[in-house]
């Protein structure tokens, strides 16, 4: 993309247009006192050089513990998983790197085979017939699902189960709550079955579920598909561990209408939180109300092989104020690194990185249980579960990172779960993916027994 600056001739050109003799005269309707002069920028540090910026950005970088510095328990939607070499590799090639949206087939064939097979990934992955070239991320991509679902039904009223992640929760009560949606929330618990069909009216446009869940419960969602279809409505299921695709029944199988996914477990790495690459997909029926842009194959006038965006309905070039899509360029390079990750696991790495994951972390379960006056709260889960401390357990997490050890969760500690946070408060919720190590999980266990015995 070439970048062209205005020049000073362009500037007096267009004041001339529009009537004004400077810059000043356009802003002579703001009160002064409001207007940042020159002045208003000498207080901006001098420049420094390239060492000596390389020296305080190596300062700030030492104040952080980065998560492989220690023992490491934290999920909750964003997991630590080992990401290959190749994979920031591939995506740092210029043509990944530095594309924009490919509106321009003849001229990003590359960035569109690489988001076509991310859809062909994501489809496979969540049992679905069609999936789009990524949102923003997770819970945004369940709030576009809940607007989505009320579109086709053409209801009013979006059910959440407890079992989805708080921030899960938030996005999707503040998003579609600005539309004019009714969002009804089921109380966290982690012990509740995700028996939400009693919630569902006339009015119910969907439910929205997630599995694994937030406190790591696995659950078979059929018979809740059935019965929310039996009442008109659409189930939506959540997924924000993507990797545990490669071990439980997809979504798809069991009856879900929409899946949405947060897919930072392939490629990406924390970063602090973001940014990420949501999963979108659903059933070819519901084609033309999906939110974002599709890739898709075709043929050039010579019979060769070639990508374009197919379909884009809900878009802003399209449909302009009823637009909701939330795709977004560098979300599109996270989709490449997924793409590239998962390709490079094939369908046999999958299911291994998968069941590696689950046992280490049932070992981990079992030995944490062991610590006196602690209580394993799941009877199923992926790679993550809940545990009881018997005692609040926003203090012992704290306790435990002065230690040098992040030990999970506090759920009663994150927002939008303020009404359910005093049957919370006991509860740490812990991950284990195939970077936790035994020595780890002996020093957390260790760390528990001194800390809840104090």
């Amino acid at each position: 993309m070439r970048y062209l600056p205005l020049t000073g001739e362009d500037r007096a050109e267009m004041l001339r247009v529009i009537g004004a003799p400077s810059i000043d005269a356009l802003y002579s309707d703001v009160p002064a006192d409001l207007l940042h002069g020159p002045e208003a920028f000498q207080a901006v540090a001098p420049g420094k050089s390239e060492l000596q910026v390389e020296r305080e950005m190596a300062a700030y970088a030492r104040a952080s513990r980065a998560a492989g510095d220690g023992p490491f328990f934290v999920g909750g939607g964003l997991y630590r998983h080992h990401v290959p070499a190749a994979v920031d590799h591939l995506i740092q090639r210029s043509e990944f790197l530095t594309a924009y949206t490919p509106y321009q087939p003849e001229i990003a064939q590359g960035t569109l085979q690489t988001l076509f097979e991310f859809q062909t990934q994501v489809a496979l992955l969540t049992g679905m017939d069609v999936a789009n070239a990524s949102l923003y991320d997770g819970s945004t991509a369940a709030a576009e699902a809940g607007m989505m679902a009320v579109r086709i039904t053409r209801r009013n009223k979006v059910v959440v189960a407890g079992s989805v992640h708080p921030h899960y929760r938030a996005v999707v009560q503040n998003q579609l709550g600005f539309a004019g949606i009714e969002v009804d929330l089921a109380p966290a618990d982690p012990l509740a079955e995700d028996d939400v069909a009693a919630r569902v009216d006339a009015g119910t446009a969907a439910v929205i579920v997630q599995n694994p869940g937030f406190f790591g419960q696995v659950r078979d969602l059929t018979a809740l598909a059935r019965a929310v279809h039996a009442k008109g409505a659409l189930l939506i299921v959540a997924v924000t561990e993507a990797v545990s695709l490669g071990a439980v029944e997809s979504p798809g199988a069991m009856g879900a209408d929409i899946v949405v996914g947060e897919g930072q477990s392939f490629g990406n790495a924390l970063t602090f939180g973001g940014p990420t690459v949501g999963l979108f997909a659903t059933r070819s029926k519901f084609l033309r109300q999906m939110p974002g842009r599709l890739c898709g194959e075709t043929v050039d006038a010579d019979g060769r092989r070639g990508f374009v965006l197919t379909l884009s309905t809900r878009e802003q070039h399209i449909r302009r104020d009823k637009a909701t899509s939330n795709i977004c360029t560098s979300a599109g390079l996270c989709a490449t690194a997924f793409t590239i990750h998962l390709a490079m696991l094939g369908e046999q790495g999958l299911a291994h990185l998968a069941a590696l994951n689950h046992a280490l972390a049932s070992r981990a379960a079992d030995r944490l249980a062991a610590v006196p006056g602690l209580r394993l709260v799941n009877d199923t889960f992926f790679n993550e579960f809940t545990l009881d401390l018997g005692q609040p357990a926003a203090p012992v997490v704290e306790r435990l990172a002065a230690r040098g050890i992040l030990a999970g969760i506090a759920p009663a500690a994150l927002d939008g779960v303020e009404a359910d946070a005093a049957a919370l408060r006991n509860l740490l919720v812990v991950a284990v993916t195939e970077l936790v190590t035994d020595e780890d999980v002996e020093a957390l266990a260790s760390a528990l027994t001194e800390e809840l015995s104090a």
